[in-house]
């Protein structure tokens, strides 16, 4: 089984590479899925959390307020660290507990989408590392349109983030993204006749 790794930052178009490399026969493992899963109460990251940040972060029904957990790290490098600590080895975990299963099933090329792929560490997962990536205007319009959140809050998020330039030099294919979204598809097909097709001839 072949095993992409699928990365960029916030409005890149990292999911629409993911879509259509689902409609091309690649089953997807969404890391944002993941994050979800294991925050689900009485598992071992929702137990890890509430340790960390205290039971004031549950909902009622006892799950993690992702709201309220987040206020609590994004503005402390410190806590945003020690939340990292914690999850990123579960979440990795699940992963490749999923690739595994996947590879008994006999599936021939599966996708991790995961924003922070290389952050996170999880590049051994992966045999290779596609990164997209756009301008930060398109980002910042991208992101306007579909979110609704000022222009600089969204330049915050930017630069919180692992830059594009560093990202590309951790990847194995760059796929850019300033054009039309035929633009971003064909590229993906591209690639995947190349990399993926060609491999299995």
């Amino acid at each position: 089984m072949k095993v992409i790794g699928l990365t960029g930052g916030i409005g890149s178009g990292k999911s629409e590479v993911s879509r259509t490399l689902a409609e091309l026969g690649a089953q997807i493992i969404n890391a944002d899925q993941v994050g979800y899963e294991a925050y689900l109460p009485h598992t071992k990251g929702w137990q890890a959390v509430t340790e960390a940040f205290g039971r004031e972060i549950l909902q009622p029904n006892e799950e993690v307020d992702r709201r309220k957990l987040g206020s609590i790290v994004f503005g402390d490098p410190g806590k945003l660290a020690l939340l990292n600590s914690l999850l990123h080895p579960i979440m990795y975990t699940m992963i490749e507990e999923r690739l595994n299963r996947m590879r008994a099933e006999g599936v021939a090329v599966a996708v991790v989408e995961a924003a922070i792929l290389i952050e996170g560490g999880w590049q051994p997962l992966v045999d290779e590392l596609w990164a997209v990536q756009a301008s930060i205007e398109q980002v910042v319009s991208r992101v306007q349109a579909r979110n609704g959140l000022p222009e600089e809050q969204i330049r915050a998020r930017i630069r919180s983030q692992m830059s594009a330039e560093e990202r590309a030099k951790h990847a194995q294919v760059v796929i850019p993204n300033d054009g039309s979204l035929d633009d971003l598809r064909r590229r993906v097909q591209e690639q995947w006749r190349s990399r993926v097709e060609g491999r299995k001839r």
